[in-house]
């Protein structure tokens, strides 16, 4: 880790989970991390498809190192905690995790999520749980208070069946994550019962759907809302409309 202190930013995003709900907003570079501290929010996260849009990869394309590097980028870009989007550790086997957790708490993270999937599939649930247990022990020997972040990817892939995904954040739970997170359940009597089954550890849902907002996850005990690529997403519509005005007709929206 280079000579920044990032303590402080680690202990003020742990507080964080304690009570209430934060936005977690994903920039995806120096400007968009710069641009979301200046409106106020108090974290961010990183989004793995960002990132590889930024770069000219398709989502999962980066490499850990160009992960890592991109890592240290959003570390440095403002004073905020950041919560890395690590995508499935980078491996397949607990040791290999535990390996990439260790590189990714040198970057300056105040936490990071593993994912179960792998493919179009999950883990099996004894090896997912075996790869958090292997993510919670290289945090703990860091000596550094990152918070772990449980993730299943069930819901993303087609696999919506909620008693499996409750059995799997519980299980990781269990296991030493932090906190819980199933992207793409959507419906509010869903995430109610993902968050009492893993009550008190906090829950992360994932607003990237037309008719969500924060205030109703917020009422149902939901800690911390994130927008994965959406911005990005947006953002490069925006670019990808502009930019084909100028091709088609010479112009530009503004003009």
């Amino acid at each position: 880790m280079s000579s920044i202190d990032f303590t402080a930013r680690r202990a003020a995003f742990r507080a964080l989970h304690d009570d209430g709900c934060f936005t977690l907003p994903n920039p995806w570079d120096a400007g968009s991390a710069l641009r979301l501290k200046k409106l106020g929010f108090k974290a961010l996260a990183s989004t793995s498809a960002g990132a590889a849009w930024s770069l000219g990869h398709d989502d999962g394309g980066l490499s850990r190192d160009l992960v890592l590097d991109h890592l240290r980028m959003l570390c440095r870009a403002t004073d905020l905690p950041v919560n890395a989007d690590f995508e499935a550790g980078f491996a397949d086997e607990p040791y290999g995790v535990a390996a990439s957790v260790a590189l990714a708490v040198d970057t300056g993270v105040a936490g990071l999520s593993i994912e179960d999937r792998v493919g179009r599939d999950l883990y099996d649930l004894d090896l997912a749980v075996e790869r958090i247990k292997a993510a919670r022990a290289a945090i703990d020997a860091s000596g550094q208070d990152v918070v772990l972040v449980g993730r299943t990817e069930g819901f993303l892939i087609g696999q919506e069946d909620l008693s499996s995904t409750i059995d799997r954040l519980v299980a990781y739970a269990e296991a030493g994550a932090d906190c819980l997170y199933a992207p793409g359940v959507i419906a509010i009597a869903d995430v109610a019962a993902i968050v009492k089954a893993v009550r008190p550890r906090p829950v992360n849902v994932l607003m990237a759907w037309p008719g969500q907002s924060v205030a109703p996850l917020a009422d149902i005990g939901v800690r911390r809302v994130s927008v994965g690529a959406a911005l990005a997403g947006a953002a490069w519509t925006g670019f990808d409309v502009a930019a084909k005005m100028l091709a088609d007709q010479g112009k530009l929206p503004c003009s």
